[in-house]
């Protein structure tokens, strides 16, 4: 079952989620001409890479025909467009000067594979960059698998396709290639988040949608009240806020 993914939520965190896009656009210090971004989600970001490269077009490709539906409602210009496609299978006509993602990887169950494959697109002097979450083994993910995996959410969740991390380190391992000179780091972001159960509202737009959209309702509804509450001891609220912290990698990778 493939979970639909609904925009409006996905963006409740909007410039806490664009941050690390943001990182990793000033790391790339070429001028790509044709930029793909995969995984784009609702197109919030392609402005981001417009404002970076003004001249350049862009492709966004995303699985989930709601994220291509508002992004296409929601172009940041005429030389963006956006299409439907599959990360683990997609490939350009030609190669491009920048291919891109942000925190969509973490989706592709063999991405171990898929990642190396995608420099084939890149063209002479291009780029290869993205960023993942590196949170497989956050508090908010290990009680996700845990509470799905009991009775009597067990039988309706097995098997689903739920977020792996990977770290700096093998992603340099996987990529170190004398064709190819990589920049590879990782970073911690410690978001203060406001509201009730904003741990919870964060993570329902992104990891949990899995989970949420294969209960059944009643069930889905036991299952939030009961991560909501684990939720809340793992990260209390404090005086200014609840204080998510979030790891993430990050690879620019640039042809010679």
């Amino acid at each position: 079952m493939t979970a639909r993914w609904d925009p409006r939520l996905y963006l409740a965190y909007e410039s806490e989620r664009a941050r690390p896009f943001i990182d990793l656009v000033m790391r790339i210090l070429t001028h790509p001409r044709t930029i793909v971004d995969l995984g784009c989600g609702p197109g919030h970001l392609s402005a981001v890479l417009l404002d970076r490269w003004p001249d350049a077009t862009v492709l966004g490709v995303d699985s989930s025909p709601e994220m291509v539906a508002q992004a296409r409602r929601d172009a940041a210009g005429p030389q963006v467009s956006y299409a439907l496609g599959d990360l683990a299978t997609w490939a350009p006509p030609v190669p491009v000067d920048l291919v891109i993602s942000n925190a969509a990887f973490q989706w592709v169950p063999d991405q171990l594979e898929v990642v190396p494959r995608l420099r084939d697109h890149v063209a002479p002097e291009g780029v290869l960059a993205f960023q993942v979450p590196d949170n497989h083994h956050e508090p908010n993910h290990v009680l996700l698998r845990e509470i799905a995996g009991r009775a009597p959410y067990a039988k309706h969740t097995a098997g689903l396709a739920l977020t792996r991390s990977v770290s700096p380190a093998t992603y340099l391992d996987l990529l170190a290639d004398d064709a190819w000179d990589l920049d590879v780091w990782g970073t911690t972001y410690y978001h203060v988040l406001e509201g009730e159960d904003p741990v919870y509202r964060w993570i329902s737009g992104t990891g949990a949608r899995p989970v949420l959209e294969a209960l059944p309702p009643g069930l889905r509804e036991d299952f939030e009240a009961e991560y909501k509450a684990a939720l809340r001891e793992a990260y209390p609220t404090r005086s200014y806020g609840t204080v998510l912290p979030f790891p993430r990698s990050f690879v620019v990778a640039k042809r010679r």
